[in-house]
């Protein structure tokens, strides 16, 4: 952990409310101390590392400026905000971070009332923001709201729906855009700077209001109402820097860029645009790992590095290369396998190539690889339009995020019955990125839709074969889900077969119990049947490998044989596998008592996966306890 006593300033910021007792130019220095602090606390317990060193400046400038937490900042994506979880309370309990019990990696209400909104899932910071900005106007509050959002998250299409919303309802949002790769509008030079300084004054917007009043009296202007205003101020900067943007195409007022690094000029342009009426845009630049150089020269290795030097910036790595392979890297060389195969294969992804390994894919045929951005829903329905052309889509979405997508799976790909194999990664749970991110729910929310098929790997070969096997025409939507995190085997490059569709198998022949699992989580309960083992209980195993459709003949032996039935599952026991059978065995008039394990009806925190199995009963000790007291 690192010595707080070694950060003059920072050591004495236990609020926003000390913050605001510095002067301007002992702010530079906080900022220096607080990106420090993040490095080096983050060397020794990882986290999302490149995204907050760039947001530094940017946050201390918000809370100077703004009355926090009575005024709202709302962020999005949490990689964001560390140093506005150490400004806010939280500087000692830092090196908790995403540790199980300590404090989230994502701004979350319940745990500071300074996290003004939960931010897991990126492009709800504006929709959110404005919902806030005009609750205040309706209760006639002064609060300021300010939203934090960055060029990535604008990909997605609720930031779109919130934009396009904030010109239509009474507010006064403040929205940043914190632009760290693309520039939606490039400075150009000595007119561009002077033109930030003089929108933002008050001198400029009073001219601003008295130029427009007086062409009003003149007749030039005939038109009424707030907006007209909003059009004019565009189309006077607009004719002045020969550019015009998205923003003021929304009638949103928009200021920038500026230097998002320079903390002084940050307040100074916010302190100009606080109480400005109507919703605006503030374009900043930043530089994601700003102040570590080896983080500023790859801002995708540097996003989450693990533990690392922070002196050298040498990363320390701790997975040996003889472990078993990331089930992500599996899916990656299993995919350009098949696409050197089938000339029809695409791989599409919502902005994580690295993420999911799709990386490999681009590497070796990019035309047939796309990065879509943060756009879950339309990384479905792109992938359903190229199924509709004869395409056949590997669309690769981690399972949190494909909640998001729910509607374009339905209506534009299965409805239609098109040929996609849906790859849900990180399903079940994730470990130390928290309840944002478990994939809980995806064996629940797509169980109960037709005409789709849904599988999970018991090992990497298991992957390969499903993969294979979804490849084949004729499957419609073919839906793979598997862990985040390494599988079980070394050899898993074998000869690709088939795995026939809605046909499990049994692992273990057993007495009295039937162990029913789905997914790779069933090499936990083989361990536990071994475990209980050794109480004189003799377990069946199944692996039932396809949840939709289920293996019927299977049910029946199980139903016909055992007295009790144990399912295992790495996702919610409410509507999935667990569910599937006990609906099954009253449906055909059997009566076995069954025990459900799986994550239970409530959200997980973070924490590490074991830690996380043996909070849910899902650790293999807890399995053969079940077991072991006949359930």
């Amino acid at each position: 952990m690192a010595k707080t006593t070694e950060f003059q300033l920072l050591s004495a910021i236990d609020s926003p409310a000390d913050l605001r007792k510095l002067s301007r130019e002992q702010l530079k220095q906080l900022s220096r101390e607080l990106r420090q602090y993040i490095i080096t606390v983050l060397s020794e317990n990882p986290g999302h590392f490149g995204s907050s060193l760039g947001t530094v400046e940017l946050t201390v400038a918000l809370h100077y400026v703004f009355d926090t937490p009575y005024d709202k900042i709302v962020w999005d994506v949490g990689h964001q905000a560390y140093g506005h979880k150490i400004l806010t309370g939280r500087r000692d309990q830092f090196n908790t971070l995403r540790k199980f019990g300590g404090i989230s990696g994502f701004p979350n209400p319940q745990e500071s009332g300074y996290d003004a909104f939960i931010a897991g899932h990126a492009s709800n910071s504006i929709s959110a923001a404005l919902g806030m900005a005009v609750a205040s106007q309706l209760k006639n509050e002064k609060r300021k709201i300010v939203a934090i959002i960055g060029d990535g998250s604008m990909t997605g299409g609720l930031a779109f729906e919130g934009l396009n919303n904030t010109s239509s309802n009474p507010n006064d949002l403040l929205i940043i855009l914190n632009d760290n790769n693309m520039a939606i509008d490039r400075p150009v030079g000595g007119l561009s700077h002077s033109l930030v300084k003089l929108t933002t004054s008050h001198t400029y917007n009073t001219i601003r209001y008295k130029l427009y009043t007086f062409l009003k009296k003149q007749g030039v202007i005939k038109e009424q109402g707030k907006g007209l205003i909003l059009r004019f101020n565009n189309s006077l900067k607009a004719l002045l820097t020969k550019q015009h943007n998205a923003f003021e195409g929304f009638n949103v007022r928009y200021f920038g860029p500026v230097n998002g690094h320079d903390v002084t000029g940050l307040i100074k342009v916010l302190e100009g645009i606080k109480e400005m009426k109507g919703p605006k845009v503030l374009h900043i630049l930043t530089k994601k790992g700003k102040g570590f150089e080896p983080a500023e020269n790859d801002a995708t290795l540097w996003h989450a590095p693990g533990k690392f030097n922070p002196e050298t910036g040498e990363r320390i790595i701790t997975r040996s290369k003889d472990e078993p392979q990331l089930y992500q890297d599996v899916f990656g060389h299993t995919l350009v396998e098949l696409a050197k195969q089938n000339e029809k294969i695409v791989g599409i992804t919502p902005a994580m190539p690295t993420g999911c390994s799709m990386t490999f894919l681009m590497k070796e045929m990019p035309h047939r690889a796309f990065d879509v951005g943060i756009a879950e829903g339309h990384a479905v329905t792109f992938s359903a339009g190229l199924a509709k052309e004869g395409m056949l889509p590997f669309c690769n979405i981690y399972s949190s995020f494909m909640q998001r997508a729910y509607d374009n799976l339905i209506h534009d790909a299965v409805l239609q019955n098109l040929d996609m194999v849906l790859c849900l990664d990180r399903a079940g749970l994730v470990g130390e990125d928290g309840a944002t991110h478990h994939g809980t729910f995806d064996l629940a929310y797509l169980r109960c839709i037709p005409n789709i098929t849904i599988a999970s790997p018991f090992n990497e070969i298991d992957l390969r074969n499903l993969m294979f096997t979804g490849s084949q025409q004729g499957k419609g939507v073919f839906a793979i889900r598997y862990p985040r995190g390494k599988g079980e085997l070394k050899d898993w490059e074998r000869p690709f077969e088939i795995l026939p569709v809605g046909k499990g198998r049994k692992l273990k022949v057993g007495k009295t119990v039937a162990v029913v699992s789905i997914g790779p989580i069933g090499n936990i309960a083989g361990k536990a049947i071994e475990k209980a083992e050794k109480s004189g209980i003799e377990a069946a195993h199944y692996d039932m490998i396809y949840l939709k459709p289920i293996d019927k003949e299977l049910l029946h032996e199980i139903g016909k044989n055992y007295q009790y039935v144990v399912t295992v599952e790495n996702g919610t026991i409410h509507g999935g596998l667990g569910t599937a059978i006990m609906e099954f065995m009253s449906e055909n008039g059997y009566t076995p008592k069954i025990k459900r394990i799986g994550i239970p009806d409530h959200f997980i925190p973070h924490g590490t996966i074991p830690e996380l199995y043996q909070l849910c009963g899902m650790d293999a000790e807890s399995i053969a306890k079940v077991l072991s007291e006949k359930i």
